[in-house]
């Protein structure tokens, strides 16, 4: 076949057009993050105390589960309460990008079809929004360190017979460059998702469902060190129990803002695996924009 006769290429189809699509909208900053302030102050417009609702929220939901667990799994609560607490908040982050990602071109569909604005604008709105939220829960955190910090401070254990953490030190900065790395991750789960989901629209309901499950088979509410406890003394049983936990990428996530931020040992082994999902989701997210940017305005 010659090349007078080769099918024509869809210029709309190309890496370029998808790369040039992030671009542009990492730049827009002034519209994604007008937009996603937005979103804040109309869900507590005419509200007495605004987005401190948000804060509120987070401590009763924190300190709530973390007095009951820690009377169930027989937790220090100087030490168990500010672990539940970092990890709800960062839980909620995450748990945000996911779900509200699945419905971000969805919910955008108004401006979508009359603003010519790159689409990752809309995944940076619901990311800058999560953002924001979590801001307003780390103030719950400032709190709870303020109050137990002689205890964080210095060395401590999670658990009888569990590991020994080093305490709260500079690490804690580490806290920084780990939520870099997940907000980077946010994007493209709110990218992929939200554009299978403009296609699918069940796979939001299947996310809501599934989530769930991912919440109790992470180390949120419970520890890695109560898995051993329970083992019975068996090294064979805890064993597979911690891989288990270590299998679940989520754990990963919350533990590379959770361990510095509480003084916990630091594994590198969790930012690997970060890493690698960062790679991999990056991947996938630009090849869907590849493909499907141009199909979005229809689908929605």
């Amino acid at each position: 076949m010659t090349t007078q006769d080769a099918p024509p290429t869809n210029p709309s189809k190309s890496f370029a057009r998808a790369w040039e699509d992030i671009r542009t909208g990492v730049r827009s900053t002034e519209l994604w993050g007008h937009l996603g302030w937005q979103d804040i102050k109309q869900r507590y417009r005419r509200s007495v105390i605004g987005p401190l609702w948000i804060t509120l929220g987070m401590a009763v939901t924190a300190i709530g589960l973390g007095l009951l667990y820690s009377q169930l799994l027989g937790q220090q609560i100087s030490t168990f309460l500010p672990y539940i607490t970092v990890g709800f908040i960062v839980w909620n982050f995450i748990v945000g990008c996911v779900i509200e990602g699945t419905e971000t071109f969805i919910r955008n569909e108004g401006l979508i079809k009359h603003l010519p604005a790159p689409l990752t604008v809309y995944a940076l709105r619901t990311v800058w929004r999560q953002t924001l939220m979590m801001l307003h829960n780390l103030l719950v955190y400032v709190v709870l360190v303020a109050i137990f910090f002689p205890t964080l401070s210095e060395p401590y254990r999670l658990q009888d017979g569990g590991h020994q953490h080093p305490g709260l030190s500079w690490l804690v900065l580490l806290a920084i460059p780990a939520f870099l790395l997940l907000a980077f991750n946010g994007v493209w789960v709110t990218l992929f998702f939200g554009i299978i989901s403009t296609r699918y629209r069940d796979i939001p309901q299947v996310i809501n469902a599934f989530i769930q499950l991912v919440f109790f088979g992470t180390p949120i509410v419970w520890t890695t060190d109560t898995l051993l406890r329970f083992s019975g003394g068996d090294p064979g049983t805890a064993s597979w129990r911690v891989l288990i936990a270590e299998l679940n990428p989520m754990y990963h996530y919350v533990e590379i803002i959770r361990a510095p931020l509480i003084g916990n040992e630091q594994s590198w082994h969790h930012w690997a695996v970060v890493g690698g999902f960062t790679v991999f989701g990056w991947i996938l997210a630009v090849v869907a924009l590849r493909n499907f940017r141009a199909r979005i305005p229809y689908w929605v």
